[in-house]
């Protein structure tokens, strides 16, 4: 069974994978191999074969999204390479960055920081709910284009209502515009097709460690060729200036960081193998289709509406049901602590939800438990009111 590979507790009904993944026991054994390698001669390690294990690594992912080897690198988490882009755009008093209010509150929270450092505004376009096609979004998101305009900054999957976006549509139009995009995929990779050649936006962050499996803390930077040698490392270290430059200065900024575990880096091809062994896609359709095949009955059981047509244009393997409710903390520990079922409940201006993830470990069964678990505290609390 594909649930046995994980170290999931079995105890636990998770239902949110879209948090920090889960990392299969093959790939994690995997991770545990490089740091082992790292300890038994880390200077060697660090200062002669690295160098050859993150080509090896690179080449496998590049093959995966769709791009060169040398126009990424790996950084821990998606936050860490938007504040690495953020901190060499020369933003100016009165610049505008063109984002939605479906954003990840952590990067909202940064583009908050640097537009107050600039004196930049920072617009949250209104996409609004229900989504009846993606002619509304791009609609209602290009409304809030200015001649100030300078940046468009969105998610592809949004984290709290689970909708994936145009964004394909969106970066050639502002590519005519001459905007600079930057796409915050964090969901994308492992999850829906994600190819960068076509996409080909100005920069592009997504993980290893949500869908693609890998270890926590395994994320990449895709950035324009044009744009490479513009983009200041976050940390400056012993690649700046470096007395043994590679064919790339870009790589050399931002690779040679100093002293860290990129144990989680070099899984990325033992985490591709272990999707491509146990035919992943099958397993990602088949939680696809029962999102869509669920997301009605959910909806009618806690006295909501669907925010969006319920169909694959915006649906992968998450959904966000919303909810009424007064207590979110209370209902989500409840859920957790009495009920065994680890849930979030997202919440964002159109309102709160009830955001399910699933993965191949999932199936009916998990679905059912919670279904129970919510008619039980309707019928006996105030949490769902």
């Amino acid at each position: 069974m594909i649930k046995s590979q994980f170290y999931l507790d079995p105890e636990i009904t998770f239902l949110n994978h879209g948090s920090f993944g889960a990392c299969p026991k093959p790939i994690f054994e995997n991770y545990q191999y490089w740091q082992s390698e790292l300890e038994k001669q880390p200077v060697r390690f660090l200062q002669k074969e690295l160098p050859g294990y993150l080509k090896t690594s690179k080449k496998a992912l590049a093959e995966y999204i769709h791009c060169a080897p040398e126009d990424f690198f790996f950084t821990p988490n998606p936050t860490t390479a938007i504040n690495t882009v953020m901190r060499s755009i020369k933003l100016q008093p009165g610049d505008e960055i063109l984002t939605t209010n479906h954003e990840y509150g952590a990067m909202d929270r940064t583009w908050n920081y640097y537009a107050r450092q600039s004196g930049a505004q920072y617009i949250r376009q209104n996409i609004s709910l229900p989504i009846t096609s993606k002619e509304q979004i791009l609609e209602q998101f290009w409304s809030g284009y200015t001649s100030k305009t300078k940046i468009v900054f969105l998610n592809q999957i949004s984290s709290a209502t689970a909708l994936i976006f145009p964004v394909k549509e969106i970066c050639e139009k502002a590519r005519a515009l001459g905007l600079i995009t930057i796409i915050d995929g964090a969901h994308v990779p492992g999850h829906i097709d994600l190819n960068l050649s076509e996409l080909n936006p100005d920069y592009y962050t997504g993980t290893l460690h949500k869908w693609m499996l890998a270890p926590k803390g395994c994320s990449f930077l895709y950035v324009r060729k044009k744009l490479q040698d513009s983009l200041d490392p976050l940390v400056v270290s012993w690649g700046y200036d470096s007395v043994s430059p590679g064919a790339s200065r870009f790589l050399d900024y931002h690779e040679q960081q100093g002293t860290r575990d990129i144990a989680a880096f070099l899984t990325a091809p033992t985490a591709i193998q272990f999707l491509e062994e146990n035919n992943w896609p099958e397993h990602a359709q088949k939680c696809k289709q029962i999102i869509i095949d669920v997301y009605a009955d959910f909806c009618a059981l806690l006295g909501s509406e669907p925010i969006c047509q319920v169909t694959s244009e915006f649906f992968g393997q998450m959904c966000s049901i919303p909810i009424k409710t007064q207590k979110p903390f209370e209902l989500k520990e409840m859920l957790y602590n009495q009920y065994k079922i680890e849930i979030p409940v997202m919440q964002i201006d159109h309102g709160i939800f009830l955001r399910i993830s699933l993965n191949a470990y999932n199936d009916e069964r998990d679905l059912e438990i919670l279904k129970n678990a919510l008619i039980q505290i309707q019928a006996t609390t105030d949490l769902l009111q």
